[in-house]
């Protein structure tokens, strides 16, 4: 399975960790990036589509700005972003222009993706790339984002842009080999696990027990990403981006790294950015028999099975739908605003037309607006 999987993988998203490229103590490594570059393009050769994800940028302008620790500010942050993106463009180019391959800058930011008409502007743009066959260099547009629009680290955004592009497979390159069974600097007989079917509590344990191994995102961050995009059918390669030759080693069937197999279904694209690209702005919490009538008989959500809604939000928003205890199980497109909900909770549909007049829908979330996650 493993080896199918990689071998078949044509369109491929690739995440390059800033501990490859960067280094607080002498900024970019050219060296690194001119071989990563090397690897890439000769992946393209052999009929791969590739897109990179790629940090680094702060670290290089803390560099080239001589700052002497890591900036909290988020003015300064934002100023190292500005003054590295362009550096660490001007390396990529440098380093695919001597190999025939031309390059592009995309900047993202999560109102980018959660607007749909901008998200598919951007999955128009990046295929219009492809087709020309350029290779898009991508990165959160740090020098504007604030935490409200922010994607966070770059596996998180690593994973955004499989889905907007619809990958096969999305590889994160890092310092680490991939997921052990425990961390190997304390137990040195913890061994490589090869290949996980799939995420269970106990694999998400040992990712945040390992998050240490590695500079900022961590394990925690890069399994995360490889479930969210498990749940759409996108498989997950982490790989060592250190070792010279080994990514399109892996990639043709050779031993390497931990990949993460996708679930069986893939959501449409819709479905996939109501699920796992636009932020709750509320919850409600149903009843069980609702939750039932969700997940198992495939029906819309009605205000009879709202218990609580929590939140302030407008009709066309995206909402949570949590069960009983509490847990998160779906997402959906509200057809009211939290105010109204509020009042329709509980109540049947002919009790809602006589105590509050006609509504413009039956349905609270309609089953084409629901991803159960």
């Amino acid at each position: 399975m493993r080896n199918e999987l990689l071998k078949q993988a044509k369109r491929i998203v690739v995440k390059i960790g800033s501990s490859l490229i960067a280094s607080r103590a002498t900024g970019l490594r050219p060296e690194q990036i001119e071989r990563l570059a090397g690897e890439l393009a000769a992946l393209r050769t052999g009929g791969r589509e590739v897109l990179i994800v790629s940090s680094g940028a702060i670290v290089s302008g803390i560099t080239k700005l001589q700052l002497k620790e890591y900036p909290k500010s988020l003015p300064v942050k934002q100023a190292a972003a500005a003054v590295g993106q362009s550096r660490l463009m001007w390396a990529y180019e440098k380093s695919f222009e001597r190999l025939g391959v031309q390059v592009a800058q995309v900047l993202l930011t999560h109102h980018d993706l959660a607007d749909r008409r901008r998200f598919l502007n951007a999955r128009h743009t990046l295929a219009a790339l492809i087709g020309f066959g350029v290779v898009p260099i991508i990165n959160e547009n740090d020098t504007v984002a604030v935490d409200e629009i922010r994607v966070g680290d770059n596996d998180t955004l690593a994973s955004e842009v499989a889905h907007l592009i619809d990958a096969d497979l999305l590889v994160i390159l890092s310092d680490v080999d991939g997921l052990y069974t425990d961390d190997p600097r304390k137990t040195p007989s913890a061994t490589l696990i090869p290949l996980i079917p799939e995420i269970t509590d106990d694999i998400e344990r040992r990712a945040g027990a390992s998050s240490t191994f590695e500079g900022t995102g961590g394990m925690a961050t890069k399994v995360r990403a490889a479930k969210k995009v498990g749940e759409y059918g996108v498989a997950t390669l982490i790989l060592n981006g250190q070792q010279a030759g080994l990514l399109p080693k892996v990639l043709n069937g050779g031993e390497g790294g931990s990949l993460f197999v996708a679930k069986g279904r893939r959501l449409t694209s819709r479905k996939q950015w109501i699920g796992y690209t636009l932020r709750p702005r509320g919850s409600v919490r149903l009843d069980q028999g609702a939750v039932d009538a969700l997940t198992q008989r495939g029906k819309s959500l009605l205000a009879s099975g709202i218990v609580d809604v929590q939140g302030e939000f407008e009709a066309g928003d995206p909402v949570a739908c949590v069960n009983p205890e509490g847990k998160e199980f779906a997402k959906g497109l509200v057809n009211f605003s939290s105010a109204l909900l509020s009042r329709m909770k509980g109540l049947k549909t002919q009790d809602i037309q006589q105590q509050l007049g006609p509504q413009e829908y039956e349905e609270v979330i309609h089953r084409d607006n629901l991803v159960i996650l």
